[in-house]
């Protein structure tokens, strides 16, 4: 792997408040709708919200509700499965 100049984005994790390379984060998003999803590119426009690819991270965003405080809507349950199914499948 090529050394670049390019600096590495990084993102804080909500749950562990852990800075992390963005690359090791997935983002959640709350668009201008008010819809919730998740955005495994990244790029999607809205309100983002990230959380580490680790399966009791999910599980304590979903008991604490940290996702619906910060995107400031009630997020569904489907989407810590989809969040699941990301880190399970590592589709990113």
């Amino acid at each position: 792997m090529a050394k670049t100049n390019k600096k590495t984005p990084l993102r804080k994790c909500l749950v562990t408040q852990e800075m992390k390379d963005k690359k090791e984060l997935i983002r959640i998003v709350r668009n201008k709708e008010g819809e919730v999803f998740v955005d495994p590119t990244g790029k999607k426009n809205g309100r983002g919200a990230y959380l580490s690819k680790n399966l009791d991270v999910v599980e304590t965003a979903k008991k604490s509700k940290v996702l619906d405080r910060h995107l400031n809507v009630t997020v569904d349950d489907s989407i810590y499965e989809d969040l699941i199914q990301v880190i399970e499948g590592k589709r990113n």
